[in-house]
């Protein structure tokens, strides 16, 4: 007797292979029905015998097709129509979109095998792909995915392509970018001088290029980069002089795994995040020495080849390790478009190897490292976005817009909640654009009405991202402090609504509730209930405010000035600037000065106190230069950093590193007291409040939390304790993931 059942299922379902699967299993346990995209995942129809139908349940569940990602199977029992077949319909389309859009993937094995196959009809096409791999959120136009809807629409099937298209036992079945030479897209060099037409040709004109020394333009999956040979100093350093990037590390791309190993020091948990099918840049200890690649930093960022063109490249004879870096001038966005990438990018490249497949939307390289506590993403963007993070209880749909720095949004669809991917600092025009073109990008995908939004946003009133969110025409908005939202992006993450906690939220600025900069705060409670805060780094003041971040001895002023003595600090060993007695005349007349509990700022004192004492050309730079001094020195006693009457007291720690830096102690050996005196007296201030409050879950979040050897301190001090540690793994610990912390205390209406 026949059975029949209905079935949707929910995750990434699409544009991963997912319904030549459902044909191919159906048809193995003979059973007859339908499958199609849906707004919500993937629907199927089945009927036939209820052996068959519960194999087939039991292997969809149990091994689904490799880019997929399972969420949901719901099955609900169905009245048998008497079918005879099993079909692949057109896509359904009655309702809003909720299904998880795939993130691009990395060309697959078989793909690489026939890209190298001089028999094969795709032998050396640079836009080879199948149902397990290739480009995904940077083609797709519109939802549900189907090949009308991505930039793959402009290429019609030839007859080869399409016989496979429609074939169920083929690897391209319903592969929706699949292309060959004959029917898709190529490469051109630009300019050429005729020699480099054609994507063969022009793929060699590009190596030759780079082997000489010269800076190439590459277009790749969602944008385009700059690459050069990574040994060639002279090369790196006129990308360098170009792009405007002093001292900001430049990515590299290792022609292989072996090749990555001999740049860098892989731990098995790190090369399993650069094997995995983000294919991410992992950050990790250099081997290698690469002039200029990353000045004055002990690690280097390497990533794996994604693309074919990638692989096309290095098989021609690219040098095995490139610098592959953004194409932008420093603090602008990727250029994506090919227009853009040439008038943008005109001085800095020297050729630019231009793929006819238009690019959907702008995607940087994502940033990972494996961490204290377990892999971290530090810049969300190609690979992982825009995956859902988190599932949120039922509501409105929630617009998180983020902070002004390292800015991503967050949209919130029936309960789950999408992270854009890495869209940068808003303070320059090119990235506000980006910005807007984004928001509006994921609200259109997801085909949701502004009036029904919920726009969360971050409560200082200067940020560009707050004006933007209050000029949008909706009626319900809410402002979140930046600081609770740090700590809520961490139980976002965990689907963990009611925990109480204490969350400790470290960066460098925030807008405090009163109205002071924020940025080393304690607090306790959850997301359900709203956050309290109960602890916080002893206020000093902050000349010039805002400014304050680009200059160490600036930010000094405003700490040292609460010691009771101070030596002379323009003189050796110290030396500071003229800047540093300007703002300190500041603080003293309380001119353009404010509050502060900037654990970021305390950071900035200690190293200016320890050498740093320039401007700094990248955010952070003081601060990791202090963390790669005290990683060469020993482990040493801790300076003290007391607490009572919920305050860290910074005085007793700088009159330490004052003391032993008179005294001729090593600047590492200081610099380590610091690191350990920091999470020493952040410890005891967590044990004391754990206890007061009876909790035992602690979470760790905001951009101070980037710094490995304050983690690692943390972890050694608290292990032999009964508190369980939290961080982020999803979403980043610094800026990038204020948006899924706004958007989950927003939905739950608790800001504050």
């Amino acid at each position: 007797m026949s059975s029949a059942c209905s079935i949707r299922v929910r995750g990434v379902v699409q544009g991963v292979g997912f319904r030549p699967y459902v044909y191919r299993l159906a048809c193995a346990n003979t059973l007859a029905g339908w499958v199609l995209n849906g707004e919500e995942g993937v629907e199927i129809y089945l009927e036939g015998a209820e052996t068959g139908l519960q194999a087939f349940l039991q292997d969809l569940r149990a091994q689904p097709p490799p880019a997929a990602s399972i969420a949901e199977v719901e099955v609900h029992t169905a009245a048998p129509v008497g079918l005879r077949e099993f079909t692949i319909r057109e896509s359904n389309r009655r309702k809003r979109p909720t299904v998880r859009i795939s993130p691009d993937l990395p060309v697959c094995d078989p793909c690489l095998k026939e890209l190298f196959d001089s028999a094969d009809r795709r032998y050396w096409y640079p836009y080879i792909n199948c149902t397990n791999c290739g480009p995904r959120y940077t083609v797709v136009l519109g939802l549900p995915y189907d090949r009308p809807n991505t930039t793959m629409k402009y290429w019609p099937l030839d007859d080869y392509c399409a016989s496979e298209y429609q074939d169920p036992c083929n690897r391209r079945f319903h592969a929706q970018p699949v292309a060959c030479p004959a029917c898709g897209p190529g490469y051109y060099l630009h300019p050429s001088d005729g020699a480099g037409h054609g994507s063969e040709k022009s793929i060699r004109r590009a190596v030759q290029l780079l082997q000489n020394g010269g800076i190439l333009a590459v277009k790749g999956l969602g944008g385009y980069h700059l690459a050069c040979d990574a040994r060639n100093g002279a090369a790196v350093t006129a990308l360098r002089e170009r792009k405007f990037r002093k001292e900001k590390p430049f990515a590299l791309m290792a022609r292989d795994l072996d090749v990555a190993r001999g740049l860098v020091e892989l731990s098995p948990e790190a090369e399993g995040l650069l094997t995995s099918s983000a294919r991410p840049i992992v950050l990790a200890q250099a081997k290698a020495e690469l002039g200029g690649v990353a000045p004055g930093n002990d690690s280097l960022g390497v990533m794996l080849p994604y693309a074919p063109l990638h692989h096309r490249l290095f098989a021609a004879g690219a040098p095995e390790a490139l610098v592959m870096t953004s194409a932008n001038r420093s603090s602008e966005p990727l250029a994506y478009e090919d227009e853009e990438a040439l008038q943008r990018l005109s001085g800095i490249a020297d050729a630019f190897l231009i793929g006819q497949r238009p690019i959907a939307r702008r995607v940087d390289d994502s940033v990972t490292r494996v961490g204290p506590f377990g892999p971290v993403v530090l810049r969300r963007s190609r690979g992982y976005a825009p995956g859902p993070v988190a599932t949120f209880p039922a509501g409105p749909p929630v617009l998180a817009v983020g902070a002004d720095l390292k800015n991503t949004i967050t949209l919130v669809v029936d309960g789950q909640a999408f992270v854009s991917q890495h869209i940068g600092d808003l303070g320059h025009y090119p990235s506000l654009r980006a910005f807007q073109e984004t928001v509006q990008d994921l609200i259109s995908m997801y085909q949701v009405r502004p009036e029904e939004l919920l726009v969360a946003y971050d409560s200082h009133p200067q940020y560009t991202s707050t004006a933007y969110a209050l000029a949008l025409g909706v009626p319900q908005k809410m402002a979140v402090q930046h600081h609770r939202a740090h700590i809520a992006s961490v139980l976002a993450e965990r689907g963990d609504w009611q925990r109480r906690v204490i969350g400790v939220s470290f960066d460098g600025i925030g807008y405090g509730d009163d109205g002071s900069i924020w940025g080393g705060e304690i607090f306790a409670g959850s997301i359900k209930e709203g956050f309290e805060r109960v602890a916080h780094l002893r206020p000093a003041s902050l000349p010039g405010g805002d400014a304050a971040a680009q200059f160490p001895v600036q930010a000094a002023a405003g700490f040292l000035v609460q010691l009771d003595t101070l030596p002379e600090l323009a003189t050796a060993p110290f030396r500071f600037p003229e800047r540093y007695q300007n703002a300190l005349g500041l603080v003293r007349k309380g001119l353009r000065t404010f509050p502060t509990t900037s654990m970021g700022r305390l950071f900035d004192t200690a190293s200016a106190l320890l050498g740093f004492t320039r401007e700094i050309t990248f955010e952070g730079q003081a601060a990791i230069w202090l963390e790669q001094l005290a990683r060469a020195a020993p482990l040493t006693e801790p300076y003290p950093f007391p607490y009572s009457d919920e305050e860290l007291d910074f005085r007793p720690l700088l009159r330490s590193i004052l003391r032993d830096r008179l005294g001729g102690r090593a600047p590492g050996e200081i610099a380590r007291a610091f690191h350990r005196g920091l999470a020493q007296g952040l410890r005891d201030a967590l044990i004391a409040i754990c206890k007061t409050r009876d909790l035992d879950t602690v979470v760790f979040s905001g951009g101070v939390f980037q710094n490995e050897l304050l983690l690692e301190d943390l972890k050694c001090l608290l292990e032999t304790e009964t508190v369980e540690i939290w961080t982020n793994h999803l979403v980043p610990p610094n800026d990038g993931g204020i948006s899924l912390g706004q958007a989950a205390l927003a939905s739950c209406g608790r800001f504050e």
